[in-house]
């Protein structure tokens, strides 16, 4: 190889280094909390690849992390960002300072979702006074819409669920809102609370006849699960992440183990939308009235 050839050779290596983006361990590295509903592994399934969609988008690396709700206020100084539910987040904003970014929307009622208390089509229980007496099964503790907007709705009709129940019960394990539909469809539990998003998924994919139950109650449409940022992001970047959040559409898609994945599809959503801290001020009044944390008295 002659001189010139040796120049040209060395200088077109030289620029394409230069051109060749940091490899991945370069790059800056977040955290993103993403809250378990029903199971660690479709968590991840389902926000993996939105992370690496954002990841791509801002030029960082994003670390998904799935966290049971139980363990989010320990966890949350290891994160950059959070996904959780409305109840976990005004936690975490009074406790560590969290903001939120975007909230997550999904069908006819937008950012905002509802507890419904239901019993089977065949049941005597035609009102909450009705309930009295008679056996329940709850979602989560820390879920507003599978517990806390049912005790809300209870209590504010003269029924406590501690005194005038015969008894009451949380599944254990995973999928415990499955388990509440379950539990009244085999009649093991007379009635049972849990958001209208699972009770209508589940009939959607033809794991229950829908008219096989009865709504007999519904809770006020609250705020959802949403992103949230925690205070060690800069503002800058936060803004970044915010902007690629709501700039998501139907057709943004992700390259991941091999296909093309809709990434909105994935992660069960239809978008995501603007939102302020004091659209969760509902939710914090109905924490008060139950005397849910972030504002129970023992």
């Amino acid at each position: 190889m002659n001189r010139l050839s040796f120049f040209v050779v060395t200088l077109t290596m030289l620029l394409a280094a230069a051109c060749s983006p940091p490899a991945s361990e370069e790059l800056p590295t977040y955290r993103i909390g993403y809250m378990i509903c029903n199971s660690r592994q479709e968590t991840l399934e389902r926000f993996l690849p939105l992370t690496r969609y954002l990841g791509e988008q801002l030029g960082v690396r994003f670390e998904a992390v799935p966290i049971d709700t139980t363990d989010f206020v320990r966890e949350v100084d290891s994160l950059d960002f959070t996904h959780t539910n409305s109840l976990l987040y005004i936690m975490l904003h009074r406790f560590s300072g969290v903001d939120v970014l975007a909230a997550e929307k999904r069908g006819d009622q937008g950012y905002r979702s509802q507890g419904i208390i239901l019993v089977r089509r065949d049941s005597d229980i035609k009102t909450i006074g009705d309930l009295r007496g008679r056996t329940m099964i709850f979602g989560p503790m820390l879920a507003p819409t599978g517990f806390m907007s049912q005790v809300d709705l209870m209590e504010r009709n003269g029924v406590d669920p501690e005194d005038d129940l015969a008894m009451y019960t949380i599944p254990a394990g995973s999928f415990k809102h499955e388990k509440v539909i379950y539990g009244v469809m085999f009649g093991k539990y007379d009635a049972g609370a849990i958001p209208i998003f699972d009770f209508r998924d589940m009939a959607e994919k033809g794991q229950i006849d829908a008219d096989d139950f009865r709504i007999i109650a519904r809770a006020e449409p609250i705020p959802y699960c949403n992103f949230g940022v925690t205070q060690k992001v800069d503002e800058k970047f936060a803004a970044r992440f915010k902007k690629a959040i709501l700039s998501l559409s139907m057709d943004d898609m992700v390259e991941y183990e091999g296909e093309r994945i809709r990434v909105l599809a994935r992660t069960w959503t239809d978008g995501y939308e603007d939102i302020r801290d004091s659209d969760f001020d509902i939710v914090r009044e109905m924490a008060r009235r139950t005397n849910m944390p972030p504002y129970q008295e023992f």
